[in-house]
């Protein structure tokens, strides 16, 4: 794929493709059975050092999620980190954590390593209702959880731009995506395609969309944005796709191993 077709190209690590001292206090459990953030995924909201207000990178927060499999994933603007971690006795074991380099700008990698270093070095966990604190030698994050944070958006009547198409394990990205719009109503799809508009049936059940004929106006794409589209009508034309709303992040798998990553914007825009 050259430089002038997408912008850039990464291998996916595909998670489950979006932290004061040890000492208990009221209303907070440490390690206690139904306190602990298992099966959870936590937004940082306060970040210090020495105590002192630690800024992130503009546009940047820290993720942490406690998948139920005994892994921790976490990112922090740049990169994706994981491996086994161990909540036992109020503190996080997560030994040396696995990363997907994507090659980010050296403030974010360098934020990136330092979360990975407060983590490897064993951080005591606090939860206290959708709270959770991380307490380190010296850093100390305050998260919510990322449903009370960022709550899912609704996928009906929310207007939603591409950001990444999907093949195995390979995922694009390109600046041109984001003239790609898509939105549900009343069981029908709608949008653009970045050459053409469409629509067609589209029937939500559960965690499943079948979208039935999708018609499309005949202007000719060339180049990226012919690419892009025939990407995009791989999975809308694809049958029954699943989709998972995360957030403001609409994923849409087709049954072929393609798949839209679309992201929710206001309807204003």
């Amino acid at each position: 794929m050259g430089p002038g077709r997408f912008a850039a190209t990464l291998t996916l690590a595909l998670l489950a493709l979006t932290m004061p001292g040890c000492g208990n206090q009221s209303g907070i459990t440490v390690g206690a059975a139904g306190g602990e953030p298992r099966g959870r995924t936590y937004l940082s909201t306060e970040v210090t050092e020495d105590e002192r207000p630690r800024p992130l990178v503009p546009g940047t927060r820290i993720r942490l999620e406690f998948a139920s499999d005994g892994r921790l994933l976490l990112s922090a603007g740049c990169s994706l980190m994981q491996g086994p971690a161990s909540l036992d006795g109020g503190r996080i074991d997560a030994g040396q954590l696995a990363v997907t380099d994507i090659g980010c700008d050296p403030k974010r990698h360098a934020q990136d390593r330092w979360l990975a270093d407060l983590i490897e070095a064993g951080p005591t966990w606090r939860v206290a209702d959708d709270q959770l604190i991380l307490s380190g030698e010296k850093a100390r994050v305050v998260l919510l959880d990322r449903e009370v944070a960022d709550p899912d958006r609704q996928l009906e009547g929310t207007r939603w731009e591409l950001t990444t198409l999907v093949e195995g394990d390979v995922a694009s990205t390109g600046p041109h995506f984001s003239s790609v719009q898509v939105v549900f109503t009343s069981g029908q799809v709608r949008g653009f395609s970045g050459c053409n508009r469409f629509s067609g049936p589209a029937t939500a059940i559960g965690d499943q969309i079948e979208f039935g004929p999708i018609m499309a106006t005949q202007r000719g794409c060339e180049g990226d944005a012919g690419r892009t589209e025939n990407a995009v009508f791989a999975v809308l034309r694809s049958g029954k796709v699943t989709a998972t709303v995360e957030a403001d992040r609409l994923r849409l798998d087709g049954p072929d191993g393609r798949g839209l990553v679309l992201t929710a914007r206001p309807a204003s825009r």
